[in-house]
């Protein structure tokens, strides 16, 4: 007997029917005498209906707690939906809020951390052979008030149950059938993977490949809690996401694309040591997530600084720095919004020269312009005009894989 732990996203419970599809899918390893604990998320749209919901009332903006409290109420239906349908079919089943599962966040509301798991209620509900429906994305905070984990939370909530009640596998089940080496929407050619490294997945996910939330990643490496990402509409196997792969290393894994994104450039800025941390600092202090960074060659005492962020955080960016003028001493700032990041990911290319001479060429034999270039040992990423980003997704797979 196995312990499952199995995550179904919005778009696999957003209708009846879908919901009977994922009932029947937990019934049939439940009747194999498998545990299995699942986590749902919101149905198909509801969590941005709820959020538009409280425009309506509050145009300048409800409070973070008050969201929080609204936008649980999605799961809450999912999960009561799903026991239903699962009741029906005849077999024992409970469903539970997050903080009935035990989920405990920090206070941080719409982004909240999981400090902790109390087990105890879910150890209960097995040991009586029901099947439990956990709602996904949610916790409870040390005030008692309830708190969200931010997009893509219920990955993460179903990857930390699994490493709480050490499950022998967490599921992923999604509109996909497994992790591609690119968009398969987008890319003719791409291929499904049999299996892929946490490192590997946690590039692609940070990338803009939007199979797995990147922190249910880093949760999952953390605690080598074993992942399968599978579809809930088709019945085979789907990609293991794990530590170590057996297949011999290939020199690609993935080709991502990312269009949150814009391209800050600090123009004049004084050439002295510390310029630097002074404005980067001055970013971190509004937490501001810095990715791609250029640095001019030093000229008239002046040098101009470049770097991404995403485009969320583009205007707060732009507004935190204007009130350093004074102290950075700059002659002017712009900010490119038009702009998409292209990565290639691959453990293999540590040990293969020449990738990015491949990736480069790709580009310029479709006169794509690279506007910034950034590299580590398993991914080489650059900027270039937004207008150019499926074709350039295109291509560079191509260059790979065909």
């Amino acid at each position: 007997m196995a312990l499952y732990v199995k995550k179904f996203g919005g778009s696999s419970v957003a209708n009846a029917e879908r919901v009977f599809n994922v009932a029947n899918i937990i019934v049939d390893d439940y009747k194999k005498g498998n545990d299995v604990i699942v986590v749902v998320s919101a149905q198909g749209d509801t969590t941005d209906d709820l959020i538009e919901k409280a425009r309506e009332i509050n145009p300048g903006g409800a409070s973070k707690r008050e969201m929080d409290v609204l936008l649980t109420a999605g799961e809450q239906i999912s999960i009561s939906l799903l026991a239903m349908a699962i009741e029906k079919i005849g077999y024992p089943v409970i469903s539970l809020l997050g903080w009935q599962a035990g989920f405990n966040t920090d206070t941080n509301h719409g982004m909240a951390r999981i400090k902790n798991i109390n087990t105890e209620r879910m150890k209960s509900e097995l040991d009586k052979k029901r099947i439990i429906i956990v709602a996904g994305f949610q916790g409870i905070n040390k005030y008692d008030d309830l708190t969200t984990l931010g997009r893509g939370g219920s990955d993460t909530s179903a990857v930390a149950i699994a490493a709480a009640m050490k499950a022998d596998r967490c599921q992923i089940y999604t509109d996909v059938d497994g992790v591609y080496t690119s968009d398969p929407r987008k890319v003719k050619y791409a291929q499904k993977l049999d299996e892929i490294t946490y490192d590997e997945m946690l590039e692609l996910a940070t990338l803009g490949a939007q199979v797995l939330n990147n922190r249910s990643v880093e949760m999952a490496k953390k605690h080598n809690v074993e992942l399968e990402v599978l579809s809930s509409l088709e019945r085979k196997p789907g990609t293991i996401v794990k530590e170590k792969v057996k297949m011999e290393k290939i020199l690609i894994r993935g080709v991502a694309k990312d269009t949150d994104v814009s391209v800050i450039s600090v123009i004049g800025l004084k050439d002295n040591p510390g310029i630097a941390f002074k404005l980067f600092n001055a970013l971190a202090q509004k937490k501001i997530e810095v990715d791609m960074i250029l640095q001019s060659v030093g000229r008239n005492g002046t040098k101009d600084i470049s770097f991404s962020v995403k485009r969320s955080e583009s205007e707060n960016a732009m507004k935190t720095i204007d009130e350093f003028k004074e102290n950075l001493e700059f002659e002017d700032i712009k900010c490119a919004n038009n702009v998409a990041k292209i990565s290639t990911v691959g453990a293999g290319m540590e040990s293969h020269p020449g990738v990015a001479a491949k990736m480069f060429e790709a580009l310029f034999d479709n006169q794509i312009n690279i506007q910034m270039i950034s590299t580590s040992e398993i991914k080489i990423s650059v900027i270039i005009e937004e207008k150019y980003a499926d074709k350039a997704l295109a291509v560079v797979h191509d260059a790979f894989f065909c």
